[in-house]
């Protein structure tokens, strides 16, 4: 069974067998009756970060739903939780592993450390002007692809295992920006120098070039965090879960080297 705020954009999957059933974390009433019948559930957090707050309600009101419709475990696709409220991502993490917790299902947390698929949203740019500019300082991330967390959720939330845990879903390696720099010049053939910046600078560039404010502060506490060490945590998880190890970093960006490299030459 799947959920979604619109079946229509489900029908592909619909005509498999799948039962598409509507579902709206803004709309409390129309999730009991989604839920209804499941034993275990996947919740993948939202992306409602326009505005602090949205995004913990959401995943509140689908909890209490879940309970009330008798599921009996959730497996919930986290992040690095703080209370911070400077980490804004981390906060709304952190308060739904609370929910989750006083919630009396039993769940699943997986703590996903930084996608790779951010990296492909950084490099073309590098790639074009030489220059990765970030407010990283020297850290890294454990980062681990979309795909790697996919199977990861598939095989947690078809497993037996009913007990309560919390398992951080990483890649097999920190990488640094710094390092990230270099491998993004050697795919290119060209240098590709990694600048490291202030946060605010890191916020006014990325303010200047269009981005909203409250989007640009989303991603700057990430580049703090990631200085911070926030993100150095690999572990066998994937592995574990999957039986395949998860992507490097190298290879991952291989594998995407032809959109990578769409960008034109800097001149």
């Amino acid at each position: 069974m799947a959920t979604t705020r619109n079946p229509d954009r489900l029908a592909d999957v619909a005509k498999q067998g799948v039962e598409v059933r509507r579902a709206d974390f803004d709309d409390p009433k129309s999730l009991p009756a989604a839920f209804a019948g499941a034993d275990r559930l996947l919740l993948v957090s939202t992306d409602a970060v326009d505005f602090p707050g949205r995004r913990i309600e959401q995943h509140r009101a689908a909890i209490a739903a879940a309970k009330a419709a008798g599921v009996g475990h959730i497996v919930y696709t986290s992040f690095f939780t703080e209370p911070d409220p400077r980490f804004l991502v981390a906060a709304d993490h952190w308060g739904t592993e609370r929910a989750l917790a006083a919630s009396g299902l039993a769940w699943t947390a997986l703590r996903h450390n930084l996608y790779a698929e951010y990296l492909a949203q950084l490099l073309p740019e590098a790639i074009e002007s030489g220059r990765l500019v970030a407010a990283a300082g020297e850290g890294g991330a454990a980062f681990v692809t979309r795909e790697d967390c996919a199977r990861a959720a598939a095989a947690a939330l078809a497993s037996s295992d009913t007990s309560s845990r919390t398992l951080e879903i990483a890649g097999p390696a920190v990488v640094t920006l710094r390092e990230v720099a270099t491998l993004a010049g050697e795919l290119a053939g060209r240098r590709v120098s990694y600048v490291p910046v202030e946060p605010a600078a890191l916020r006014a560039g990325m303010v200047a070039a269009g981005l909203p404010g409250h989007l640009a502060d989303v991603l700057v506490s990430i580049h703090v965090a990631m200085a911070q060490g926030k993100f150095r945590s690999t572990t066998s998880a994937v592995a574990d879960l999957t039986g395949r190890a998860p992507t490097s970093v190298p290879a991952f960006l291989s594998s995407r080297s032809d959109l990578l490299l769409a960008a034109p030459v800097a001149r």
